[in-house]
């Protein structure tokens, strides 16, 4: 292996060499154990990691290239950014990725690949949601982050790749950066004041209003 072209280190290691794949594909389940998720919680900035499985489809692509796809589930702990408080979700999320034999001059390198997918991600959370008409400039940008996206697929590292760095990978990209705890609404501090004014008074309890009556009783 060279000094320049090594896979990402990962907690979370698989190794696959590209010769035990067979011609009809390879299925393959991996978890992440208790150590392993410690460690991707650490680096993911979450409170805890409670499980991380995928289910995974290694299948020949090319020539001498690889392609896995699948999908990755787990549940996580995560800190909301309205209320401070620790709440537990659930995060799915699809993975689909290419490997060529050796990267070709035009092929963007390992951090430029992790930055499209995340770019991809984005646009494809954007595309779930309505959403305001693009900028002409924005759409364009997006149309070519996605043919690179689609074109140049990863480096095949001396005959292997890492599923569990690629379940890593996709899952730290699939994190919310914002989570929020369900029913959390942040309410800028003027908007808050505003709705206690218009907050209507308590009435007042009939038990008050008989303890009044008798203190005056008793004054007289």
């Amino acid at each position: 292996m060279s000094d320049d072209l090594q896979l990402p280190k990962t907690p979370f290691s698989r190794p696959l060499a590209a010769v035990d794949v067979p011609e009809d594909g390879l299925e393959r389940s991996i978890a992440a154990e208790a150590k392993e998720r410690a460690a991707l919680a650490e680096a993911d900035g979450l409170p805890a990691l409670n499980r991380l499985e995928a289910k995974l489809l290694v299948t020949r692509e090319g020539r001498d290239g690889l392609r896995v796809t699948g999908e990755l589930s787990a549940d996580v702990r995560q800190t909301c950014v309205v209320t401070l408080e620790d709440f537990d979700t659930r995060v799915v999320e699809p993975i689909d990725v290419s490997f060529a034999p050796e990267a070709s001059p035009a092929a963007p390198p390992h951090e430029r690949r992790q930055e499209l997918r995340q770019e991809r991600m984005s646009r494809r959370r954007r595309e779930a949601a309505p959403e305001e008409p693009k900028d002409p400039k924005e759409a364009r940008a997006s149309r070519h982050i996605a043919d690179l996206d689609d074109d140049a697929p990863d480096p095949l590292v001396d005959g292997r790749i890492d599923l569990g760095a690629i379940v890593a990978e996709f899952f730290a990209l699939a994190l919310d950066p914002y989570p929020r705890k369900p029913g959390a609404r942040f309410a800028p501090p003027g908007e808050a004041a505003a709705e206690e004014e218009e907050r209507p008074p308590a009435k007042a309890s009939p038990f008050a209003r008989l303890r009044d009556a008798l203190d005056k009783d008793g004054g007289n």
